[in-house]
C-alpha cells in the first residue's frame, strides 16, 4: 500500500492575495525562485500599483498568452524560462490577487524599479520595498513551517536579482539635485551599495545562491538610440553605455568581495554586453531580420514608449511578426530575444555565465 503523504497549508494574507504555504512530510523536493529587479522580470506586479508603467493591455503578450498579463513582452520573460528549466511553475508576482504557493518562489519585481528608492519614486517597488516583502514572505513561512524547513527552503532556492538600469536612465535624465549631485563613479557606488545591502539582507534569511545579469549595452536598445542627440545612423548613446560599463566593472568585484564575505554564497552572472552585442551584430545568425527598430512604438527606431497607445501618446507602429525581432518595445526584449538570453543564463558556459550557471545552482 503506498504511504499517506499529509500536505499541510497556510495562508499568508497580503493587501491584495492570499499566499498559500504547503509542506509534505517529507518536504517537496524541488529549488524555489525568488525573483527580483525591474521590467526585465516584472511578469505583472505593476498591474496592481497606481502607476502609468503597466502593461496590461494589447499587443503585450499577444503571442504565448493571448492576452496581456503585465508582462513587457509579446509573450513569456526571462524568469518564466529560468523557472521552466528548473521544472517549477510560472512564479507568480507577489501583489496578484489569488491563492499561490510561495514554496516554489515568488516574483517581487516592478518595472522601472531601481535600487535607489528615488528612481520614479511613488511610481514602482522600489528593491528596497521588495526586500520588505520577502522578508514578509520569509517571516510567515518560518512561522507555519518552523525555522528548520523555512531554512532548507531558503537556503537551497535561487534568488535572482536584475537591478540599475531605470537608475541610471533616472542619473542622465532626471534634474533632480539628488542624480546631479554625484558623479557616475559615486552614483554607480551608491546602486552597487544598495544591491549588496539587499544579498546580505536575503542571505540572513539562508539565501545562498545569486543570479544576476550584467548591464550590458543599456545605450544601444531603441529607445536609448532614439535620445541620443543627431542619431541618425543607428548609432548607441555613448553617454549612457558608459555608465553601464562602470556598472559592469562593480558588479563583479562586488560579487567576488560578498562571495569573500559570506560563507557558502555562490553567483551566477551573465554576461549581458556580449549576448545582447553579438544578437545586435549578427542578428539573423540568431534567427532574427531586426536588432535596431523595436517591433511596437513610435518615432525614431520605434524608440518612444508608447506600445499600445496608453501612456500619452496613442498612436504607434507594431510589426507583424515578433519572432523577426530582437526588442518588442522601445526598452524590451520579445519572447523569442528572452528565451535565448535564459538559455545561456541557465545552462551557459563560463565565458557568457560565470562562475557557476543557473542550472549548476539550482543542482548543488
Amino acid at each position: 500500500m503506498a504511504r499517506l503523504v499529509l500536505l499541510w497549508c497556510f495562508f499568508i494574507f497580503t493587501a491584495t492575495s492570499v499566499h498559500r504555504v504547503c509542506s509534505r512530510r517529507p518536504q517537496k523536493d524541488h529549488t524555489a525562485l525568488f525573483v527580483f529587479g525591474d521590467s526585465l522580470y516584472d511578469p505583472g506586479n505593476n498591474n496592481y500599483i497606481d502607476t502609468i508603467i503597466k502593461a496590461n493591455y494589447y499587443p503585450y503578450g499577444e503571442t504565448f498568452f493571448k492576452y496581456p498579463t503585465g508582462r513587457f513582452s509579446d509573450g513569456r520573460i526571462i524568469a518564466d524560462f529560468i523557472a521552466e528549466f528548473a521544472n517549477l511553475p510560472l512564479i507568480p508576482p507577489y501583489l496578484q490577487p489569488g491563492n499561490h504557493e510561495v514554496t516554489y518562489g515568488v516574483n517581487f519585481a516592478s518595472a522601472g524599479a531601481g535600487a535607489l528608492s528615488e528612481t520614479y519614486q511613488g511610481f514602482v517597488i522600489d528593491l528596497k520595498t521588495q526586500l520588505s516583502y520577502f522578508k514578509k514572505v520569509a517571516k510567515l513561512m518560518r512561522k507555519e513551517l518552523g525555522d528548520a524547513e523555512a531554512r532548507v527552503i531558503f537556503s537551497k532556492a535561487v534568488y535572482l536579482i536584475n537591478i540599475g538600469g531605470n537608475d541610471y536612465i533616472s542619473f542622465l535624465t532626471s534634474n533632480s539635485t539628488v542624480f546631479q549631485s554625484s558623479s557616475k563613479q559615486e552614483y554607480v557606488a551608491m546602486v552597487m551599495g544598495n544591491l549588496t545591502e539587499t544579498i546580505e539582507e536575503i542571505y540572513t534569511k539562508g539565501g545562498r545562491k545569486f543570479g544576476f545579469l550584467n548591464m550590458g549595452s543599456l545605450g544601444c536598445v531603441p529607445s536609448m538610440k532614439a535620445l541620443a542627440p543627431g542619431n541618425t545612423t543607428g548609432s548607441c548613446f555613448e553617454q549612457v553605455n558608459e555608465i553601464a560599463k562602470l556598472h559592469d566593472a562593480a558588479l563583479p568585484k562586488a560579487l567576488e568581495e560578498l562571495e569573500t564575505k559570506l560563507v557558502q554564497v555562490k553567483y551566477s552572472m551573465h554576461y549581458l554586453n556580449i549576448s545582447y552585442g553579438e544578437r545586435r551584430n549578427n542578428p539573423e545568425k540568431y534567427g532574427f531580420k531586426e536588432a535596431n527598430i523595436a517591433c511596437c512604438g513610435s518615432g525614431p527606431y520605434r524608440g518612444m514608449f508608447s506600445c499600445g497607445g496608453r501612456r500619452g501618446v496613442t498612436k504607434y507602429e507594431l510589426c507583424s511578426d515578433p519572432n523577426d525581432y530582437l526588442f518588442f518595445d522601445s526598452d524590451h526584449l520579445t519572447e523569442k530575444a528572452s528565451k535565448q538570453i535564459a538559455q545561456l543564463m541557465w545552462s551557459g558556459t563560463p565565458n557568457i555565465t560565470g562562475p557557476y550557471n543557473l542550472k549548476a545552482l539550482f543542482e548543488v
